[in-house]
């Protein structure tokens, strides 16, 4: 196994430590959190993960730049233990963004990914999963996405789909556009662009009260019950990724599951397409979905929210 390799990316010259180390066996051992793909497949290695990493740099780094993240590190793959990562280690290279925020009784300084040097060297450090703020670092207390969390009760595509679209037609009523984006586990992020003039607590609140309305007018379906307790068969709309400090996984980013499923990007026609689960798109095909870019200008223009909560407040009545 070889130690370290060196690999131009962009201006920076980025270290790859172990690259033969196998960080998704082959028997889709390991793995952790809900859901979590059947059987193993093919092998993927540390070298395999920097290598897309690069290759999707240029199609992932939009959603990320400007954006702190917390970093999900597997240092020995999915086999081993796994650690989140918020504050920026002093070892990491001084040429990585970094933002100091506020949280409860201090600060924590996040690392901020702005070039693909920067995603490879993440790579490096057996980061496999990013997850990316809501907020960028010029106003990390005012988001510019907004994200409804779609979580089967069962690993049961078909609902997850079934409910995306229902999202999307009160989202439609409210002149709200929105796009879908595979998770890689088990469901579908619905995520909607926008401006960036509402705290958190505002578009927090505005987010219950479409999922208040929509478990209102399905209540067989749909449930905003935190305890998986309490939620039966129903699939769980999950607005707290809308608060301060909390995170999303990002597009394209890599999850720890077997198979190494990439958290998706696509269009609503695609959502259609039986073929499409929430870990359709691996590792090993995820750039090709990327180039054909389904987002196409959807994520450009936020959104006001004001008129939003008006035409809610009226179909309420």
């Amino acid at each position: 196994m070889g130690d370290t390799r060196t690999m131009r990316v962009g201006r920076r010259t980025v270290e790859i430590h172990r690259p033969d180390k196998v960080l998704f066996p082959a028997d889709g051992g390991g793995g952790s959190g809900d859901g979590g793909g059947g059987g193993g497949g093919k092998e993927y290695t540390k070298g395999d993960l920097v290598a897309y990493y690069r290759a999707v740099a240029p199609f992932m780094l939009p959603h990320l730049r400007g954006r702190p993240l917390m970093l999900e590190r597997h240092p020995d793959g999915l086999e081993g233990p796994m650690f989140m990562q918020k504050n920026t280690p002093e070892h990491y290279p001084d040429w990585i963004e970094r933002v100091e925020v506020s949280k409860e009784g201090g600060t924590v300084v996040h690392p901020v990914c702005e070039n693909a040097a920067t995603l490879v060297y993440l790579a490096d450090q057996a980061c496999l999963t990013l997850h990316r703020w809501l907020s960028r670092t010029g106003s990390v207390d005012r988001p510019d996405r907004l994200v409804f969390d779609l979580d089967p009760a069962a690993d049961e595509f078909e609902q997850v789909r079934e409910a995306a679209h229902d999202v999307r037609e009160l989202l439609d009523k409210l002149e709200l556009p929105s796009v879908p984006m595979t998770t890689g586990s088990k469901g579908v992020h619905v995520v909607v662009p926008v401006n960036g003039h509402d705290d958190f607590d505002a578009v927090r609140d505005f987010a219950k009260q479409v999922a208040d309305e929509l478990v209102r007018a399905h209540p067989g379906r749909f449930t905003t019950e935190a305890r998986k307790k309490d939620r039966g068969e129903r699939l769980y709309l999950d607005v707290q990724r809308n608060a301060y400090a909390q995170t999303a996984v990002a597009p394209y980013t890599v999850r720890a599951r077997p198979g190494a499923p990439v958290a998706t990007p696509l269009t609503w026609e695609q959502l259609d397409d039986p073929a499409v689960d929430a870990r359709r798109w691996t590792l090993a095909d995820a750039v090709e979905q990327a180039r054909t870019d389904p987002w196409a200008g959807a994520m450009s223009r936020g959104r006001a929210l004001g008129p939003a909560r008006r035409r809610l407040a009226a179909l309420r009545r």
